[in-house]
């Protein structure tokens, strides 16, 4: 009888014995009925240990006798490959992958050749990760690692139908230095992009205001008004000036009609005085000629006044383009000059009656 089984002898004894006190107390049995129920169940609870002695038990003892072994665990290999090359989307970028291989080898027949479970292996991991590689931009490593988790997560068997391999703690970069070109790259597209995109804003703009705006004086001034609701009388003002600027963006002169709108152009003033100066210079020259004796029917005296004039513009005097007309002028009154030696002797002579008169 084993001790289960004795446990639920005595579990079944209590609850008779309780049951005959219960019902003793309901019915109100004489004295002598307490002692002839105690003694039945007391005979009850022997027949049934003895019964229980003489079966045989299902397993028999001797079986009982060790505990059940465990079952073996199946032994496994592996291998840590570390930043394999693997092609990328993009030619010359190779994304880096560094994994944890383990595999199993498959039972064959008897007389099958010897193989290398951790090639088969490792070539069936990179093989199913090439797979995957592939079809990514080098840029995308993140995820290129997370799927490579998911796909080489199972164990499955290689083509020569040798090993069941799989990888863990997959691992996926790049190079530093195609890293930082492919940093280059994105600023790059960035930059381009950017400049695209403000190059086609201001052929937009550029066109608006040619072919719409500028088209003519009257599409300006109702461009203005539209910008300007309120202020009329300024629309009015600036006719002009809106018509300047339309004949220049279109290269076309003003319209007549438009002509009395357009404010006359200002003679430029710093300019004005520097002539007048240069005239009255030349007057004041011309009377100091007059008085150094050299009269308008000397030929020495455009002799004179070219050399008066190209030593004030070696000098780089303001008056000296005026006395260089001034000396053209005179040459061109005589057109027969004088032959050199004389033009010398005459050049002389002058310069020593100037330097007396002087």
């Amino acid at each position: 009888m084993s001790s289960g089984q004795k446990i639920l002898t005595a579990f079944l004894t209590l609850i008779g014995g309780l049951l005959i006190v219960i019902i003793g107390l309901c019915t109100a049995w004489p004295w002598w009925c307490w002692p002839a129920a105690a003694l039945t169940l007391l005979v009850l609870a022997r027949l049934v240990s003895l019964s229980a002695r003489r079966r045989r038990p299902t397993i028999p003892q001797e079986h009982l006798l060790e505990p059940d072994r465990p079952i073996p665990p199946v032994e496994r290999w592996e291998k840590v490959v570390r930043e394999v090359a693997l092609p990328s989307a993009s030619p010359d970028y190779d994304f880096l992958v560094t994994a944890l291989v383990r595999w199993v080898p498959i039972d064959v027949a008897h007389g099958a050749p010897d193989v290398s479970g951790s090639g088969l292996a490792v070539d069936a991991v990179l093989t199913r990760a090439r797979t995957i590689t592939v079809t990514h931009p080098p840029h995308r490593g993140s995820l290129v690692q997370h799927q490579l988790a998911g796909a080489l997560g199972t164990m499955e068997q290689d083509p020569t139908g040798r090993v069941l391999a799989m990888a863990e703690n997959i691992q996926v970069s790049l190079s530093e230095a195609d890293r930082e070109r492919l940093e280059k790259l994105a600023t790059v597209r960035k930059d381009e992009a950017v400049w695209e995109h403000e190059r086609k804003w201001e052929q937009s703009k550029r066109a608006y205001l040619g072919e719409d705006v500028l088209a003519s004086t009257g599409s300006a001034v109702v461009w203005w008004l539209a910008k300007n609701d309120d202020r009329v009388d300024k629309a009015v003002a600036d006719i002009g000036l809106l018509a300047q600027l339309t004949s220049v963006a279109n290269d076309e002169p003003i319209p007549a009609p438009l002509q009395p709108y357009v404010a006359p152009v200002a003679p430029d003033t710093p300019a004005a005085p520097e002539a007048e100066a240069a005239g009255a210079a030349t007057d004041l020259f011309v009377a100091a000629l007059q008085g150094l004796g050299l009269d308008e029917d000397d030929p020495a005296r455009s002799l004179f006044l070219r050399r008066v004039a190209e030593a004030a513009r070696a000098a780089r005097l303001s008056g000296a383009d005026a006395l260089d007309r001034l000396a053209t002028e005179e040459e061109e009154r005589y057109r027969d000059p004088l032959p050199p030696e004389e033009a010398g002797d005459a050049d002389g002579d002058l310069l020593a009656g100037g330097v007396t008169g002087l």
